[in-house]
Parts: C-alpha cells; sequence; structure tokens
C-alpha cells in the first residue's frame, strides 16, 4: 500500500481535506504536523476515498477535526472503525479540573495535616512498643540479650572518647567565658560554682543527648532503614517474629541504661577541664574542690542524670521509629538518619525546657 498522504483540495464550497494511503500509526505520526497547518482553517468536507487501512491513530488524526466536519467516501470497514474510535472519545471521562491553589491556606492545612499525621503515627509506635516491654515482662526469654550488650558497647563503651573530649573543652570554654566578666568584680573564685550547677543541671545531659541523637539516633535509624528498605523487616514478621521486641526494645533499653553514664562521663570531663582553666588563673584545686562542695548537691546531680535517662528514652525510640517507617528508593536510608538526629534533638531541647519549668515549680 502507499504511504499516508493529504492533500488540500479547493472546492466552490470550502476546502477538503483529502487522505490517501496507509493512515496507521506510522502514517497518522507523519501527517500530524500537516493536518495541525490545515485545521488552521475549518474544512468543509474530509474526504477518505483513497484511504485502505485505518487504525486507531488514524483515526484520532481524522476526528481533529470535528464532529460536525462530514466524512466523505469511507470504505465501510474504515468508517466503522472511525465510528469506534468517536464512540469512545465520546466515553471518555472529561479531564478533571485541577483545584484552585490557595497557597497560605493549602500550605496552612498541609502542615496541620501532617502534624497530626505524625502525632498520631509517633503514639502508635508508643503503643507498640509499650504493649511489647509487657510481653518481654512476662516471657523473659523473647529478649535477646546478646543484642542489648552489642548495643550498650556501641552507644556506651565507644561514645566515651568523644564525651570526654567534648566535655573537656565545653568545661574550659565555660570557665574561660565566665571569668572574663566575673574578673571585674574579684569573684572570679565562683567560676566553679557557675560552671559546675550548669554542667550538672542542663548542659551535662544535654549535650550528652546530643552525641547520642547525632552519633547513635542516626545509627539506629540508617540500620533499621535499611532492613526496612530490604523488606527484612516484613519478612521477620512473616516468620512470626514482632519486629519491636526483636529490634526497638534492645535499642531503647539501652539508651535509657547509657545515657546517665555518658552524662555522668561529660560532668566529670566537664569539671576536669574548668579545673585545669582555675589553676592556670591562679587558684588551687583545694580552692576549687570547697566551692563545688559549697554549692553542689545530690540533687544536682540526680536531677540531671534523671533527665539524661529520659532523654535516652526518646532520643532511641525517635532513631528507631524513623527506620523502621522509612519508605523506598535510594534517598530512603538517608531521609531516615537526617529524621531521626533532628527529631532526637528537637525533642531533647523540648523535654529540656519543659523539665526546667517543671523543676522551677517544684523548687528542686
Amino acid at each position: 500500500m502507499t504511504k499516508a498522504a493529504l492533500t488540500l483540495r479547493p472546492a466552490p464550497e470550502g476546502r477538503t481535506l483529502l487522505f490517501t494511503g496507509r493512515l496507521d500509526a506510522a502514517g497518522a505520526a507523519a501527517l500530524w504536523p500537516a493536518m495541525t497547518r490545515a485545521l488552521v482553517e475549518k474544512p468543509k468536507a474530509i474526504d477518505l476515498s483513497g484511504v485502505k487501512l485505518l487504525d486507531s491513530a488514524g483515526a484520532i488524526l481524522v476526528l481533529r477535526a470535528g464532529d460536525d466536519v462530514p466524512v466523505l467516501g469511507a470504505a465501510p470497514d474504515v468508517l466503522a472503525v472511525l465510528e469506534r474510535n468517536r464512540t469512545a472519545l465520546k466515553a471518555a471521562p472529561l479531564p478533571v479540573e485541577p483545584p484552585r491553589d490557595f497557597a497560605p491556606i493549602t500550605a496552612v492545612g498541609g502542615a496541620v495535616f501532617g502534624g497530626i499525621q505524625v502525632a498520631l503515627s509517633g503514639i502508635a509506635f508508643a503503643g507498640e512498643a509499650l504493649v511489647a516491654a509487657l510481653r518481654v515482662m512476662f516471657r523473659p526469654r523473647m529478649f535477646r540479650g546478646a543484642e542489648f550488650l552489642r548495643h550498650l558497647d556501641e552507644i556506651g563503651l565507644r561514645a566515651f572518647p568523644l564525651t570526654l573530649l567534648l566535655g573537656f573543652l565545653i568545661g574550659m570554654i565555660l570557665a574561660y567565658q565566665s571569668s572574663i566578666p566575673l574578673k571585674r568584680f574579684g569573684a572570679e573564685i565562683f567560676v566553679p560554682n557557675l560552671v559546675g550547677i550548669s554542667l550538672l543541671r542542663e548542659l551535662g545531659p544535654l549535650l550528652a543527648g546530643v552525641v547520642l541523637a547525632g552519633r547513635t539516633g542516626s545509627a539506629f535509624a540508617a540500620e533499621l532503614g535499611t532492613m526496612t528498605v530490604n523488606e527484612e523487616v516484613n519478612a521477620l514478621r512473616i516468620m512470626g517474629i514482632d519486629p519491636m521486641v526483636m529490634l526497638v526494645l534492645p535499642r531503647i533499653l539501652a539508651g535509657i541504661l547509657v545515657m546517665p553514664a555518658l552524662t555522668l562521663v561529660m560532668n566529670l570531663a566537664g569539671l576536669t577541664g574548668m579545673t585545669a582553666v582555675m589553676q592556670s588563673l591562679g587558684f588551687p584545686w583545694s580552692a576549687v574542690s570547697n566551692q563545688l562542695q559549697y554549692w553542689l548537691s545530690l540533687g544536682d546531680l540526680m536531677g540531671g542524670l534523671f533527665k539524661s535517662a529520659c532523654f535516652g528514652l526518646v532520643i532511641a525510640a525517635i532513631g528507631c521509629r524513623a527506620g523502621l517507617s522509612a519508605g523506598f528508593g535510594p534517598r530512603a536510608v538517608g531521609d531516615a538518619a537526617t529524621a531521626a538526629v533532628v527529631g532526637g534533638i528537637v525533642a531533647i531541647v523540648a523535654m529540656d525546657g519543659v523539665f526546667a519549668i517543671l523543676f522551677f515549680r517544684l523548687g528542686i
């Protein structure tokens, strides 16, 4: 058969589009630009007497002229294909008009809806973890002791060098910066009081929590996120193993127990750095020790350790939840780790503010 061709044939009553050849997908594609130019002026008729074959692509090309343009000279089989496609186009649903974009309202509504979803997901995760903990209490053999000890080593012992370094530097910085204004009044002897109270009550737990969130929360999210992407978590569920008991509880319990130890290491390192600064300023260890013993109490230390245990619980839970809720694709693990670090740091800062108000009201 000959290739498809389109000819504009003038007539007394108006122009006629004459199609010849094979109007299949290839022919329709070849004639599409010519048909677009021909439709600039509305044709009066379409002549298909020279068309020997017509498929759906060719029918769509012909029907671009509109239903009000008559089709002349079509063979019965060509006309049947044309009518079937005409009927199918009429039965097709109309395109849905996109909703109007109210940017401020849409942004506020999306933010509120997203926040509600995150809150509900967090509540569901906390409920699942609580149920898993209760199950383990009645069936201790379900708890994986070896996995728990491994996490204690990874997030505890291996974090001591970084915590010691950070605590020592923070103690030195606080001592130097606080000695500058106090020197104007000859009150440098009170530097140990300021540094000791701030470390034990606030900075020690908070900085240890930042270390745990950046070092361990991201590791939890990356490890569990990789398992989620590889569908290992789904495989555990299929085998009848609860991922909350096997993967989450050991990490949460390790975070609760390790955080007070990290806080204590941070406090001791900070006080050591402060003592080094005080000795460089001419104050002996006995003077620094007397100030610390007089102004610091066991309640300051225990309050900081209690906050640190709560921080460890929240950081480990946020890291595990970010890993288990990771999506699929190359960015899923990275997004989960980022969410764990950001969420952990924001959560401990918010909790520290709540504890500050609570301790102030209780006079602790």
